[in-house]
């Protein structure tokens, strides 16, 4: 069992049983119910989230929409995952819902802010294949960035097995992120 002192987001789209099993040893797990196959579009795949949802559901844990709010209340999603290029501010008028969102900067996380994010990630905190070695941030640049951030700041960018003691460098730290770590 994963028992840090942060609570975990798992991006994925799809569960195998092997996922599952790795899944439910975590405490404090959410699940973001990412579309990597419609990434360039609002396009939901409902039959998909379905699936994921039942699962969820059976064992307790929340699951997130990313960037749906059409179908937040009809799918019955714990809350949004707003990544950094939404900049639609209607969101902080949905009651009773939890926002998530992802910045790179710090002008991203003001933004988020505004937005009404309860939990701001942000990324990408060591290399992965999305972005550059010049992009990444480290726990330094990680640090310094969300120094004076009033919200809660997760980590996500490349997190996997190899650094997750660099994890415990970076301070108010909430939450972790990750896309591919239970996929391997």
């Amino acid at each position: 069992m994963y028992n840090f002192r942060y609570e975990y987001f798992f991006f994925t789209d799809m569960l195998n049983d092997e996922m599952k099993k790795k899944i439910i040893n975590f405490n404090k797990i959410n699940i973001i119910f990412y579309n990597s196959d419609d990434n360039k579009t609002d396009k939901l795949n409902i039959d998909k989230y379905k699936l994921i949802y039942k699962f969820c559901k059976k064992n307790r844990i929340p699951i997130y929409l990313t960037n749906n709010e059409r179908y937040l209340l009809k799918l019955k999603a714990h809350g949004i995952f707003l990544t950094s290029k939404n900049r639609n501010t209607v969101y902080s008028k949905i009651a009773n819902k939890i926002l998530i969102g992802s910045a790179h900067n710090q002008i991203e996380y003001y933004f988020k802010e505004r937005q009404g994010c309860k939990l701001v990630m942000l990324s990408p905190l060591f290399f992965n294949k999305k972005y550059s070695t010049n992009k990444i941030l480290n726990p330094i640049k990680f640090n310094l960035i969300a120094k004076n951030w009033k919200i809660g700041i997760g980590a996500l960018g490349g997190i996997n097995f190899s650094n997750l003691n660099k994890i415990r460098l970076l301070r108010n730290l909430t939450s972790i992120g990750f896309i591919t770590w239970l996929k391997k």
